[in-house]
């Protein structure tokens, strides 16, 4: 329970990608039919100085069901590395003996304050538009009408996947991460640890305090009702390494919201640890790079497509100081 509850304080925090585009996808590509067998996803970014190499993976949510990825290049390059950067994140620094101290206060943690409900919670034509989608894929689920917006929407968010025969695309990491242990690669954590020295205290304010989470709850029905096609769409570019498409095709979600949502809170301003996350999130993978640029011939890291060609690109960050970035063909 605890490992399920207490990230969700940093839930839809920027922590493995950058702010998305907000440009609406291209309506005329529109497809229905999401490709299945294998596909190799796109080619390898490459950061380099002089005989250095750092190649960079991207990888894009959400992706086909049935999807079976296969990279050769990707397997031959990662296999003659030395170094695997992992994705960047923010991670809890908590012990066993902690977590189980802190349960009593996880109890109720996506509950809005004072037994409200989403109806009393979220202007009348937002909670009429929630009923036909909750209808639709979350059934008779009568218990997230007592949970926060913020929740509801994650969990309709994911059974709205579900349903299109969309996935988070965990089988593309789980692939990479098979690879570096067949191979021995060394694997260098890019994130950052978040002191939990007042998580009991931020986690009792947070079950007091309001949430200004409307807006990441009314993008979410936007995007449920309007860009599941569009989702197909960019799913698709990516697994067949369409680097044009990719490039031409925006990210929008909701993300940016629901990120508002939790980095606005006020339980959030009294918790030095929670500020500036995204930002030294990239500023330690950056440093990480760096330093594998340093010391090894070849490195390998992975990278959201946003992280890649949003508007933070991290590999923008290495161009500015001076490393060489190249686009795969």
């Amino acid at each position: 329970m605890f490992k399920r509850l207490l990230p969700t304080l940093c839930l839809l925090l920027p922590l493995t990608a950058a702010l998305a585009q907000e440009e609406p996808a291209p309506a005329a590509e529109t497809e229905t039919v999401l490709l299945v067998g294998q596909r190799p996803g796109p080619g390898l970014w490459k950061v380099s100085k002089g005989d250095h190499t750092l190649w960079v993976f991207g990888t894009y949510s959400p992706l086909p069901d049935k999807l079976e990825w296969r990279s050769q290049e990707v397997e031959k390059v990662l296999a003659q590395s030395q170094e695997y950067l992992a994705p960047p994140r923010a991670q809890f620094k908590i012990g066993f003996f902690k977590s189980l101290t802190m349960l009593p206060t996880l109890i109720g943690l996506e509950k809005n304050p004072d037994g409200a409900t989403l109806k009393d919670v979220l202007p009348a034509e937002v909670y009429a538009r929630w009923q036909p989608l909750k209808d639709k894929y979350l059934g008779k689920n009568s218990g997230v009408e007592r949970e926060r917006p913020i929740f509801v929407a994650q969990k309709l968010y994911e059974a709205a996947l579900k349903q299109s025969g969309l996935t988070r695309g965990a089988a593309v990491d789980k692939k990479i991460d098979g690879i570096v242990k067949q191979h021995d690669i060394k694997v260098t954590e890019t994130g950052i640890k978040l002191d939990t020295s007042n998580a009991s205290e931020a986690l009792s304010d947070f079950k007091k305090s309001q949430l200004a989470d409307t807006a990441c709850f009314t993008k979410t029905l936007d995007r449920l009702e309007s860009d599941l096609d569009a989702m197909r769409v960019r799913a698709n570019a990516w697994a067949k390494g369409d680097i044009d498409a990719i490039q031409k095709l925006s990210f929008p979600d909701q993300k940016a919201a629901c990120d508002d949502a939790m980095l606005n809170a006020e339980f959030v301003k009294k918790q030095p640890a929670l500020q500036n996350v995204k930002e030294r999130v990239q500023t330690a993978w950056v440093a990480a790079a760096e330093k594998a640029l340093e010391h090894n011939t070849s490195s390998f890291a992975m990278l959201s497509m946003t992280d890649i060609l949003g508007g933070n690109s991290y590999l923008n960050a290495l161009k500015a100081k001076g490393y060489e970035v190249t686009s795969p063909d």
